[in-house]
């Protein structure tokens, strides 16, 4: 009979991985992501569960400078429009953060979500069509986790108008962007979240946000 449980040290790297992962916006190096590097990195990703089976995801690789340029233009824009929500000291704060390493990391990837994609015949898509961009975000997940296990680092630029990202990157007109990562090597991974050591949220408790079989019954014992 196979033996299918991990060692310790097995264990311990998967949580390493998890607790260890970070937004990463600076600290970026300029070396070169080798491309054995990066295929493990995105067949990580493409291993990701989908439902259905159905593999909605796409991965547009970005190392042409000119193109990271276009897409920090997009951003640079995108963060002005999203500073106007905030006031007084937040708003001191948002201007204060590096919310993008697009022109640091030597390489972006923009991972979209195929909606009319045909593989998985639709299997649980009739009672909530949006697990195709669940599903492509399991993918983004696994990409970070197994960045993070190679020492690189990854960030997510959310801060984007979409339908121009779709167009410098030619992404068809059909298919929805899901996230813009920069991805790189880094001087150092940070033990806090940067958000949380600039102090803009905290981690929430997690015995606040775990219900036992009905909404609201919490064990306070739970431990993290």
């Amino acid at each position: 009979m196979t033996d299918h449980r991990f060692s310790e040290e097995e264990r311990r790297g998967v949580y390493r991985a998890i607790y260890e992962r970070r937004d990463v916006r600076s600290h970026f190096l300029p070396d070169p992501i080798p491309d054995e590097v990066l295929g493990r990195i995105l067949n990580a990703a493409h291993h990701a569960p989908s439902v259905g089976f159905m593999q909605p995801w796409d991965f547009v690789v970005i190392r042409d400078a000119s193109i990271r340029k276009a897409v920090h233009r997009n951003f640079e824009c995108a963060s002005r429009r999203a500073a106007e929500a905030y006031q007084g000291e937040q708003r001191k704060l948002y201007d204060s953060l590096k919310l993008a390493g697009i022109l640091d990391a030597p390489v972006n990837i923009c991972v979209t979500c195929d909606h009319h994609r045909p593989k998985g015949s639709g299997l649980g898509r009739q009672t909530d069509p949006s697990v195709d961009v669940y599903s492509t975000v399991c993918a983004i997940e696994n990409l970070w986790l197994a960045a993070r296990a190679e020492s690189i680092g990854v960030g997510w630029v959310s801060i984007l108008d979409l339908e121009q990202l779709k167009a410098t990157i030619g992404i068809p007109a059909a298919l929805t962007p899901i996230a813009y990562l920069c991805v790189g090597y880094v001087s150092e991974f940070k033990p806090q979240p940067d958000l949380e050591e600039k102090r803009w949220e905290t981690r929430g408790n997690l015995a606040s946000v775990t219900h036992f079989d009905r909404w609201g019954v919490h064990d306070k014992g739970l431990k993290e």
